[in-house]
């Protein structure tokens, strides 16, 4: 899995911009022109020349025909494709990637593991500040791909429990919630993965604090994963885990029954 820093991206974009301004000027190329041929306001171009945003395909494209790179700068897109994950989860997926057994809870949005593309690519493409294509398309791709461990041998044992208000939440269309129900009811049929539905009416005040993941690898190491806004923590002492342990313990007692958990969605979507 490929993964770098983001002081190591900002040196790849202010790299990059670097050659193409360099090639740019030897060619005679004014900016505007770049940016009018890529179809890009003139600001936008400047920022990738500096190295504040990641240039894009399009730029190199367009860049290298007009300045005879002869696919020079075209060849530094490789080195600049988007990071398929948040710097904040980048510890936490190599560890989910060696999980024989994985908890999770989520409060608001259905585990990344059991999204459907759709509901993936609706919930990356509302990002705020918002995420360019290419960063959607490779983010949706890496969250699609780690979904094979969900039938990948030797097999891991899963436990989701989801707050009701992650089926009541709508990300997308009605239609993309009602598939990913039915994606649900049909991933939670898995005889070494269960998923659970918190009501309302039960939760306790631990399932207001957030999600949190609970990992066990075949090392028999054991990991929690804190999600946030904008940061991640991946926490493997003691203290921690027991606390974790604890509030995803009294979270799943509260929980519905599997049976019941599918009945409950099955409802949800007949609603939506």
């Amino acid at each position: 899995m490929r993964v770098a820093t983001s002081q190591q991206a900002q040196q790849s974009w202010r790299y990059c911009g670097g050659q193409i301004k360099l090639w740019r000027e030897e060619a005679g190329v004014a900016r505007q022109l770049l940016a009018d041929e890529a179809g890009y306001d003139y600001e936008y171009v400047k920022s990738m020349e500096c190295g504040r945003r990641r240039p894009t395909l399009r730029l190199l494209q367009v860049a290298d025909q007009l300045c005879g790179a002869r696919g020079k700068l075209v060849a530094a897109h490789e080195f600049l494709k988007p990071e398929p994950f948040p710097q904040r989860t980048q510890q936490y997926v190599l560890v989910e990637a060696e999980a024989i057994t994985l908890q999770w809870y989520e409060p608001l949005l259905v585990p990344g593991l059991l999204q459907t593309p759709e509901y993936a690519r609706a919930l990356i493409g509302s990002n705020c500040p918002p995420l360019d294509e290419e960063t959607v398309e490779e983010r949706v791709a890496a969250r699609l791909k780690r979904q094979e461990k969900l039938g990948r041998k030797p097999l891991t044992y899963f436990s989701f429990v989801i707050h009701e208000a992650v089926l009541r939440s709508v990300v997308g269309e009605q239609d993309v919630m009602r598939g990913q129900c039915a994606h649900l009811l049909e991933v939670g049929s898995q005889r070494h993965l269960s998923i659970q539905v918190l009501p309302f009416t039960t939760a306790p005040t631990a399932a207001l604090s957030g999600p949190m993941v609970l990992v066990e690898t075949a090392d028999h190491e054991r990991y929690a994963f804190v999600d946030g806004q904008s940061t991640g923590a991946l926490h493997s002492d003691g203290d921690k885990l027991s606390t974790l342990t604890q509030r995803y313990g009294m979270i799943r007692m509260q929980a519905l029954s599997v049976e019941e958990s599918a009945q409950f969605i099955r409802k949800v979507a007949e609603e939506l």
